[in-house]
């Protein structure tokens, strides 16, 4: 329960429909700790009252105030997980370290792997909970031959599947999320005629560990790196602070006269970032992939058609998974601004099949 509208409801169907809940909120690391708040230095899963760091939105005090006032609304006993290390170590050490080598990674597919579908699973399991409930925007089936399918949400708008690629069939079997098939405005409706204290939060897309400005993150924990900013014919038009500031096909923070200029091009060894004026020269036809993930388990037959897309807003298009020597090959039906780090995930109609972090 993270103090949104959509765990809170989750929580509150499952309550009406007659299942034993237990409410838990998960603190996560932030960066630099403030003097006036005092540290708790139990571990697990305890009840606690103390409050979070505020500066992750995940886990604000005011977003476990929520989340408390919401149990207790419920009825529902109410745990506190402090998961600090171990999202520093799997999720937070792990972006910075993927920023430096050039790419631009995704760490909330990371934090839901690990943490959310991992951790939490592990731990509520040790409880004796039967299954992990969330407020993605998802839904799970399970067909005749035992195979559990992650299908998109019905909210076309709000689908979360795009972040699960990496969930397996063990997970899958253990989770549950009620209102991926409900509208968030349906959401919403429910949150306020149950008198829900999240009813009108509002939502927050930004990384939650970053405070809310990526480049300021990226400047304390990364460093400046400045380097050579070149045009597609080699010439030197200015300087970068560091690589990690820029992500393929961005426009954001280029800085030099007579532009627009898109990255198109990262070289790690040489420290440069290449930029061209016509986004459409930063485009791909065809990108590598080295570790393709099924969530059914097994790999279906290649070569593949499927719909594919490789960032969360983007919309899906078609493509060909091929197998080759060194990994796969994911040819696009046209060319794309794919950015390594990101994901490529395989859709076949509503159902999420696999996928892959972009190289």
């Amino acid at each position: 329960m993270s103090g949104g509208v959509d765990s809170a409801v989750s929580a509150a169907l499952l309550v009406r429909a007659g299942f034993e809940v237990i409410g838990v909120f998960m603190k996560f690391w932030v960066g630099e700790a403030r003097k006036d708040l005092v540290l708790p230095s139990a571990e697990g899963l305890s009840p606690s009252a103390e409050v979070c760091l505020p500066e992750n939105r995940c886990c604000s005090l005011e977003s476990e105030q929520r989340a408390r006032k919401t149990a207790l609304q419920l009825e529902i006993p109410f745990y506190v997980l402090d998961v600090r290390s171990e999202f520093k170590k799997l999720v937070v050490d792990r972006f910075i370290v993927d920023s430096k080598n050039g790419l631009t990674p995704n760490p909330c597919v990371v934090c839901n792997r690990e943490i959310k579908f991992g951790l939490l699973v592990g731990k509520a399991l040790a409880m004796g909970a039967d299954y992990v409930v969330t407020g993605h925007y998802c839904q799970i089936k399970k067909t005749k031959d035992g195979i559990y399918h992650l299908l998109k949400g019905k909210d076309k708008n709000k689908d979360q599947s795009y972040f699960l690629w990496r969930l397996e069939q063990k997970q899958l079997a253990k989770i549950i999320f009620p209102v991926g098939c409900f509208e968030k405005s349906e959401v919403r409706n429910l949150a306020k005629k149950w008198k829900l204290p999240s009813a009108t939060t509002p939502e927050s897309q930004e990384v939650c560990f970053a405070g809310g400005d990526m480049d300021e993150f990226l400047e304390q924990y990364c460093g400046i790196n400045p380097g050579d900013i070149l045009d597609k014919n080699g010439k030197i038009l200015g300087r970068h602070k560091g690589l990690w500031f820029h992500t393929i096909g961005q426009r954001k923070g280029i800085g030099l006269s007579g532009g627009p200029y898109f990255a198109a091009k990262k070289d790690r060894a040489k420290n440069e970032l290449s930029v061209v004026k016509n986004i459409a020269e930063a485009a791909a036809d065809k990108i590598n992939l080295k570790e393709v993930r099924w969530i059914g388990g097994a790999a279906p037959i290649l070569p593949l058609s499927v719909k594919v897309k490789i960032r969360y807003r983007a919309k899906e298009i078609p493509a060909v998974l091929r197998k080759i020597a060194a990994g796969h090959i994911l040819e696009f039906s046209k060319p794309q601004i794919a950015a390594p780090g990101q994901s490529a995930v395989f859709y076949r109609g509503r159902e999420v099949i696999g996928g892959d972090a972009i190289n």
